[in-house]
């Protein structure tokens, strides 16, 4: 099982109010040798309240991701990682010839 990492490389905002309205984030995986990842970009509603963009942090942002969408689909990005890290340590394809 490979270790993941979410990180959040962008956030799209209003200056007006800081409101953050698209997130764009990677998601890495590595196992020490073999290394996947996938990126992703989620747009966000506007709520109620709105936390001042300077105290954002990346924790808070990917907590809202994650929350966004859903524990099945977090757990499928991780599992789809390890796949194709798997693959990469013990491949079920090549090419070439044999002479």
């Amino acid at each position: 099982m490979a270790d993941i990492t979410w990180k959040i490389s962008n956030l799209e905002r209003e200056t007006a109010d800081g409101y953050v309205y698209n997130v764009h984030y990677t998601v890495d995986a590595t196992d020490g040798v073999y290394r996947s990842n996938a990126y992703g970009s989620m747009g966000l509603e506007r709520g109620d309240s709105l936390i001042p963009f300077a105290d954002l942090t990346e924790d808070l942002v990917i907590g809202w991701i994650k929350d966004k969408l859903g524990s099945d689909k977090v757990a499928e990005i991780a599992d789809a990682l390890n796949t194709q890290i798997n693959e990469q340590a013990q491949p079920t394809k090549a090419t070439g010839v044999p002479w």
